[in-house]
């Protein structure tokens, strides 16, 4: 991006449509600080249930027992299946609600200003916004159950972090047999792959972070695959290799979604001549056994197969049942709790639950070509989505 000025920000309302995290922005900022739940006058914060110098799981568990029932939400329809296994194990009732990400965090903004809690449980892939907004806001908080330390790092205990998801670059092996057509990333931006490459639309979901993430961390790796690519180095007027990729995706007609099923239909369905390239959840190969699709994951592309982004666990701070909601929070730490989403390729943080053998996207072969998710940089990758995505829509009309 030319110009770019790090930590700036254009206002969201003065560009077109609001995007899910810009909506969430202006429904934050819009609230005075005295409206948002643990914004006291004495600075303190609400105390959620029991104190960690009195935890033990036993004593959760009581104290969760004597709670009302929790609703969770998370952007997987499993949710429903994990809040009915957990309400059978522990005799603590919770209903799990599938919504989107950017409609997670409006709701919470929007009962916790109104003091009327009714989602107790968020589990929140768009971890940008949950360090940036929900918890300094005090609309949310983060809890790690004490008794987990020893099993899942601690870059994953705060804000704490269940899952590490995965978009990876896939292809039709039935057209393309066990080599991806493409090897090296910028391939994508030539004329080759014009309007026949597909993603979600960044100026629908938060996909910009992806961007910031690749600028921040690895940079550099894209300007040498550039080189390797065209055998010169690099020469642009935007401010690094990432932006100038992004630009030239852009401006090579990529076909735009918000839904990781339509692109992977439109990569991985049999009988097709000219199959796209495309970007998507590793959750969707399990179409490879329902549906027969032939999606193959492009292993070895340069720099990258693919990202991981990190789901945080949060527990709204009005919640009436904060014992039961820290409860459910350490069961998603668990076999039981996780097992149905490893079986999608999403990967646990906690390092004894491992992928299943039969992953259909065998994520765990190429899991050293993902570029994993830095929450470090999280407030940049917040503070920076407005811009990236300003500068996507100028480049795909351009």
């Amino acid at each position: 991006m030319k110009n770019k000025q790090k930590g700036m920000r254009r206002s969201p309302g003065l560009v077109g449509a609001l995007t899910a995290t810009a909506a969430v922005a202006l429904a934050v900022s819009a609230c005075a600080p005295s409206s948002a739940p643990g914004n006291s006058s004495d600075g303190g914060e609400a105390e959620l249930g029991i104190s960690d110098s009195d935890y033990s799981l036993e004593a959760l568990i009581e104290a969760a027992k004597n709670e009302d029932p929790i609703v969770v939400l998370d952007t997987t329809g499993k949710i429903v299946d994990i809040a009915s296994a957990f309400s059978e194990k522990y005799g603590v009732q919770a209903t799990g609600v599938k919504m989107k990400s950017g409609e997670q965090a409006e709701v919470v903004i929007r009962e916790g200003t109104a003091g009327t809690v009714k989602n107790d449980v968020i589990l929140l892939p768009d971890v940008p916004t949950a360090v940036s907004e929900l918890i300094p806001r005090g609309f949310a908080a983060s809890w790690f159950p004490p008794d987990m330390t020893d099993v899942v790092e601690e870059q994953f205990q705060d804000p704490a972090v269940v899952t590490q998801e995965t978009n990876v670059w896939a292809y039709n092996t039935e057209v393309y047999g066990d080599v991806c057509p493409v090897d090296n990333i910028w391939q994508l931006t030539d004329e080759q792959w014009a309007g026949r490459v597909s993603l979600q639309d960044p100026l629908l979901t938060d996909q910009a972070h992806w961007f910031n993430q690749m600028q921040s961390q690895g940079d550099d790796l894209m300007a040498d695959a550039y080189a390797d690519e065209y055998g010169d180095e690099l020469q642009s007027e935007e401010d690094s290799a990432t932006a100038e990729w992004v630009k030239r995706l852009a401006m090579n007609s990529p076909a735009l979604t918000n839904s990781d099923d339509d692109i992977a239909e439109s990569v991985g369905a049999p009988g097709q001549s000219d199959p796209f390239i495309g970007f998507f959840s590793t959750a969707k190969f399990r179409a490879n056994v329902d549906s027969g699709y032939k999606l193959g994951v492009c292993d070895g592309l340069d720099p990258w197969a693919g990202r991981a982004y990190t789901k945080a666990a949060l527990i709204a701070t009005g919640t009436e049942s904060p014992n039961a909601a820290k409860l459910f929070v350490r069961f998603m730490f668990t076999e039981e709790g996780i097992g149905t989403q490893t079986e999608d390729g999403k990967v646990s943080t906690n390092s004894t639950i491992k992928l299943p053998s039969d992953d259909p996207s065998h994520l765990e072969s190429v899991w050293d070509q993902i570029l994993v998710f830095d929450s470090a940089t999280a407030a940049d990758d917040f503070d920076n989505l407005q811009e990236w995505q300003d500068f996507w829509r100028a480049s795909i009309r351009s």
